[in-house]
């Protein structure tokens, strides 16, 4: 099992645990069928036609409005740029105690985190993984960045689709790679950035790009 992380954001304190300082996007390749538990969704993709996709999401949880048609446009918008043509993609949006137990349990980090990422099956054209995105992490970092905890989890789910085809963030090209499909995927979503778009942006070009995003306009 890989864990892979990348820097997005300081990551929350949580009750009296020492704040933490490491990157918080997880991510990790397990060669197994058996999803995590917090995730209600049924992995019955065998049987689909092929040349589909099946996404599945799981509400369970109460803080945060899950829009499903906005994060099925969003990894439809992904896939769609990749060799994938078919398979199942699961999405379970949980709290910072879920995701705490599955952070601990699979990549053996005692902290909640902003998304875990997990590739069930992984031969092209065929995909099957699942995401596991927390609304009560997205809820605290939202406003330190000036825009919504919506934004903010769909930017999970984006990072986290993209690790499922196959980017990475352990080198620096990698992380630059993968920071650009993330402002091309929101671009293509309508969404503009937030205020501080400093985990995107080297120091001293935040602002151009912040100016242009501004003045996009959100699809209807």
């Amino acid at each position: 099992m890989n864990a892979r992380h990348t820097h997005h954001h300081p990551a929350p304190t949580n009750g009296g645990q020492t704040p933490r300082t490491e990157p918080t996007m997880e991510h990790l390749s397990r060669p197994t069928t058996q999803p995590p538990r917090s995730l209600a969704a049924d992995t019955r993709a065998e049987n689909q036609p092929s040349g589909t996709w099946q996404i599945l999401i799981a509400d369970q949880q109460t803080a945060l409005p899950v829009d499903t048609r906005r994060i099925k446009q969003a990894l439809r918008s992904i896939l769609n740029d990749t060799p994938y043509t078919a398979g199942m993609i699961s999405v379970a949006v949980v709290d910072d105690p879920t995701i705490h137990q599955l952070n601990r349990q699979y990549l053996e980090h005692d902290y909640p985190t902003d998304v875990l990422s997990f590739v069930l099956e992984d031969a092209a054209p065929s995909l099957q993984g699942e995401l596991v995105v927390s609304s009560d992490t997205a809820i605290a970092q939202a406003a330190s960045y000036g825009w919504g905890a919506e934004q903010e989890l769909l930017l999970y789910i984006i990072h986290g689709a993209l690790h499922l085809v196959g980017y990475r963030d352990h080198q620096q090209d990698e992380r630059e790679a993968m920071l650009a499909a993330e402002l091309a995927q929101l671009g293509q979503l309508g969404i503009p950035l937030p205020a501080d778009c400093s985990r995107w942006l080297p120091t001293g070009e935040a602002s151009a790009l912040t100016s242009q995003a501004r003045s996009r306009k959100p699809r209807p």
